[in-house]
């Protein structure tokens, strides 16, 4: 029998540094002051110490023409595997 192998979804704020602030070339200090948020705020989302919240996942949504669901579907797929 074959293995299922299964891994950890990436936290919410890997995919956000990788996938859209990187190609961007946004740092954190000049989208956190696009979203209108602290650094230290958006350097814990980006590190993995803070998670997203709705009304993150609406601003981020607006930023990068995504959907509010998309982010907190990230963060919740991250979060039910830390404690399963």
């Amino acid at each position: 029998m074959n293995a299922f192998i299964q891994h950890s979804p990436p936290h919410a704020g890997e995919i956000l540094q990788e996938y859209y602030l990187e190609p961007l070339g946004l740092s954190i200090s000049g989208a956190a002051k696009k979203l209108l948020i602290t650094r230290p705020n958006l350097s814990s989302i980006v590190n993995g110490k803070a998670g997203i919240s709705p009304l993150m996942a609406v601003k981020l949504s607006k930023a990068f023409n995504t959907s509010p669901e998309y982010w907190m579907n990230l963060q919740a797929s991250h979060d039910l595997w830390q404690v399963i």
